[in-house]
């Protein structure tokens, strides 16, 4: 063995770079960048003439928020991330010392700067977005030991959040009635998605105290749990479109809806290896079912 292997690692000053790409997790962006896209297109305004403020608020919603979101997420994780995942960037020393809280903390006054340009609407949505990404992750409310508060509080944070937001920047004012309702249930519908994504962290949360819905449930009862809030939803909006006369909008949605079933059965029959892989491809089919929701919105001239 090479004496210079038998020597301790220099501990780091400064951030690895790559690292802290990592920790604000850009794949995690797209689902509030485009919920921001449906909203914009719901809204029924000029893209245009607005097309400033849509590129801004996808911006926001997506590297900016849901990028201070990650990173006060893994600072406040990081004994769990120990466990689970040691090789993440705060748990490794490749964000050494307290960066990962220094950057999370810029990143949320970055947030409250640029959402002052989007307006009232937009600086509203944006302070409830930043309040909401350190309530779900600091102790002592950490809305994340809950397996029903968290994945709620993420739904709605990433889905319905940016939804109308979206809705009321092309707008300039308040979202009509029919937008709130579906940007609602959608994100309802998006607490299904995070129970799922809470299987990846079942050895840690069990460890920590997290109680996930897998946690508390089994894996089964949580799968199973999680398809029927990720289903209903979709067919109130179903319903919805049906009884506002987007006939076609509503046969698409329910085409996209039946596609996931036939993936949910898949993921079912092996909940803990089938969970990923259904986040890559139900999820698709969801998110789909939300565009095509926008349009027909679009569609009612609300």
């Amino acid at each position: 063995m090479s004496v210079l292997s038998d020597l301790p690692p220099v501990e780091r000053r400064w951030p690895e770079p790559r690292a802290a790409l990592r920790l604000i997790k850009p794949i995690t962006w797209f689902p509030p960048m485009w919920a921001f896209a449906c909203g914009a297109v719901s809204g029924g305004g000029s893209f245009a003439e607005n097309w400033g403020l849509v590129v801004l608020g996808v911006l926001l919603a997506g590297p900016i928020v849901c990028g201070m979101s990650q990173a006060a997420n893994d600072w406040c994780d990081r004994h769990v991330d120990a466990i689970n995942e040691p090789d993440r960037p705060i748990p490794s020393g490749r964000i050494p010392g307290r960066w990962g809280l220094w950057i999370a903390l810029a990143m949320s006054v970055l947030s409250l700067v640029v959402g002052w340009q989007l307006g009232p609407w937009g600086f509203a949505a944006t302070v409830a977005g930043v309040l909401a990404a350190w309530a779900y992750s600091q102790e002592p409310v950490r809305l994340k030991r809950s397996g029903w508060w968290g994945p709620g509080l993420v739904g709605l944070s990433y889905e319905t959040l940016p939804w109308i937001t979206g809705a009321a920047i092309l707008s300039a004012g308040a979202p009509s009635p029919e937008v709130l309702i579906v940007a609602l249930l959608y994100g309802l519908g998006a607490h299904g998605i995070m129970t799922l994504n809470d299987f990846k962290a079942l050895e840690g949360d069990t460890q920590t105290g997290v109680n996930s819905l897998p946690v508390t449930l089994g894996p089964e009862r949580a799968a199973r749990l999680a398809c029927w809030v990720m289903a209903l939803p979709q067919v109130a909006v179903i319903l919805l479109l049906a009884y506002w006369d987007r006939t076609g909008h509503a046969i698409a949605v329910t085409w996209l809806l039946i596609l996931q079933t036939h993936a949910m059965r898949v993921m079912l029959n092996d909940p803990e290896g089938k969970a990923p892989w259904y986040n890559g491809t139900g999820v698709v089919l969801y998110i789909s079912g939300m565009m095509v929701t926008a349009f027909a919105l679009r569609g009612l001239g609300v």
